[in-house]
């Protein structure tokens, strides 16, 4: 049944990127607030993607756990705060292997006739693997003491579960495996995960800042490769400069999330 959805498309939502959202997704991702002033940052283009991905994921054909296995954006001109998108989302590809369903769904948000950023997911849906067991819950507030912000290598960081809420509210990524945690142990995740777009966040946070002449990004690839639970330290460490460069973010001797950009030439 979910082959149906295949071709799908949900044509030009409306979408400001408001100044407010902005200044909350720079507070919960640790980016500098003196460097977006007059745009948003580029990770930003999560809270695109979730404009249009809430009608496929909330789709009643869509049933079970979904997770995001890999994440793509292109982004041909800077977010400009207070401007205004059309942003369309396509469901390109269903592929079932056993239980599970990837599903690969591509976005791109116009400002008039140009293209700003384009985008492609792979969602996991349904069972990918033997359920991890159930973790306990940490303080709402609380994230590892080695946390902090900067875009220096290695940089450390960590969310706590109220920062899971904050991010979810600035970008509209309600999934409730990152927040809920009956319905993380459900899906067999054992308890809530981070969003893999907030790692994504802090590593792009980091990549911005690279580019050669201060060129800025114009791609990024990221694979997500296991799970971060909140308030657990994690670092973004790599090799930075050039026109293209790897980033990862390693929580002890586990990388959650690898990323691949490339600057504009």
């Amino acid at each position: 049944m979910l082959e149906a959805l295949e071709g799908t498309t949900f044509e030009n939502r409306p979408y400001r990127v408001c100044a407010e959202k902005v200044a909350e997704f720079v507070d919960v991702t640790g980016d500098d607030p003196q460097r977006w002033t007059d745009a948003a940052p580029p990770g930003f283009a999560a809270a695109l993607l979730f404009v249009v991905a809430p009608e496929l994921l909330e789709d009643p054909r869509v049933s079970g756990s979904v997770v995001h296995g890999d994440q793509s954006f292109v982004w041909h001109s800077p977010l400009r705060i207070e401007s205004r998108l059309a942003v369309t989302g396509t469901v390109e590809r269903v592929r079932t292997r056993g239980e599970t369903a990837f599903v690969v769904f591509s976005l791109v948000a116009t400002e008039g006739d140009a293209p700003v950023v384009e985008g492609r997911s792979t969602f996991l849906v349904g069972p990918s693997g033997e359920p991890m067991p159930e973790v306990e819950e940490p303080a709402a507030a609380q994230r590892a003491d080695s946390a902090t912000v900067g875009a220096e290598l290695p940089s450390p960081r960590s969310a706590s579960r109220l920062d899971l809420v904050r991010y979810a509210a600035a970008t509209r990524d309600w999934n409730p495996i990152h927040w809920d945690h009956a319905a993380a142990v459900a899906a067999g995740l054992g308890g809530v995960v981070v969003h893999g777009l907030l790692q994504s966040a802090w590593l792009t946070a980091v990549a911005a800042t690279a580019g050669p002449d201060g060129r800025p990004l114009r791609s990024a690839r990221f694979r997500y490769t296991a799970p971060l639970r909140p308030a657990r330290g994690a670092i973004v460490e790599g090799d930075i400069g050039g026109e293209t460069f790897d980033l990862r973010l390693r929580d002890g001797d586990v990388t959650t999330v690898t990323g691949r950009f490339e600057v504009a030439r």
